[in-house]
């Protein structure tokens, strides 16, 4: 059991990414905390070990009950986020004020009520890790009509490595997942609104070197790598796991 003895908070935890990874944790042995703000999309997360509750990242009174409740963890999975359409001129301010909002202030403040237990837990065992949901569309690479969404992925890899460099001593570590297209309850929700679904599906497949979608079992064996041990001298890095896009 790679996870044996390690409390886990996963946020999102209700469906795609999230949910895998919090499945995966729960079978490598860990205690996992399952969150998400839609309690409908907890329910039949089942797994020995693990427990939901309802989280809504951007809920400063949710976030300290959350942080109470938990007490100290040894893994932190901030998974929630949002993709946002548009390019510079055309994206709705409103949407690049949310885009940070979720993807990068609600890291931040959920990440800082954590921490104070997190440091607790590596004081003792050595070592607590943190890992941040970023991609592949971030300071990595650019894509077109992804205007607030890479920006704000961007920041996302600036704060994993600022964590990273000011706890390194005290054991904390932190780093950035970067997924490649991940086919995901998200990404059909974007391919349906399109123009043409179809052609849209195809677009997102081709970009993927592999010459397929990643899907969220693709990700899973990274998030419990980054949170286990084997990765104890692994911290600020952001790591893809994009297909070869960025080859």
């Amino acid at each position: 059991m790679r996870l044996e003895g390690k409390r886990i908070l996963i946020t999102a935890a209700g469906q795609g990414i999230g949910r895998a990874s919090a499945l995966a944790c729960a079978a490598e042995g860990a205690e996992v905390i399952a969150t998400d703000r839609d309690p409908n999309l907890l329910e039949g997360l089942t797994a020995p070990g693990l427990r939901s509750m309802v989280l809504d990242v951007t809920d400063a009174a949710m976030i300290a009950r959350i942080a109470a409740e938990a007490g100290p963890l040894d893994g932190l999975f901030n998974c929630a986020g949002m993709v946002a359409n548009g390019t510079l001129l055309d994206s709705d301010p409103k949407e690049w004020d949310f885009s940070f909002r979720l993807n990068v202030d609600a890291m931040f403040h959920l990440t800082r009520a954590l921490l104070p237990g997190m440091l607790e837990t590596a004081a003792q065992k050595g070592t607590a890790s943190v890992l941040n949901m970023s991609s592949m569309c971030s300071s990595i690479k650019g894509f077109v009509n992804r205007c607030a969404y890479g920006a704000s992925k961007a920041a996302v890899i600036g704060l994993t490595k600022s964590i990273a460099a000011d706890y390194v001593k005290q054991g904390i570590r932190c780093n950035a997942l970067c997924p490649g297209t991940v086919d995901t309850p998200s990404l059909r929700g974007r391919i349906a609104s399109a123009a043409d679904p179809v052609q849209a599906e195809k677009d997102f497949i081709a970009r993927q070197p592999m010459g397929r979608l990643a899907t969220v079992e693709d990700m899973a064996p990274m998030v419990v790598y980054l949170l286990s041990d084997e990765s104890r001298f692994v911290t600020g890095q952001a790591v893809f796991v994009d297909g070869g896009v960025t080859i």
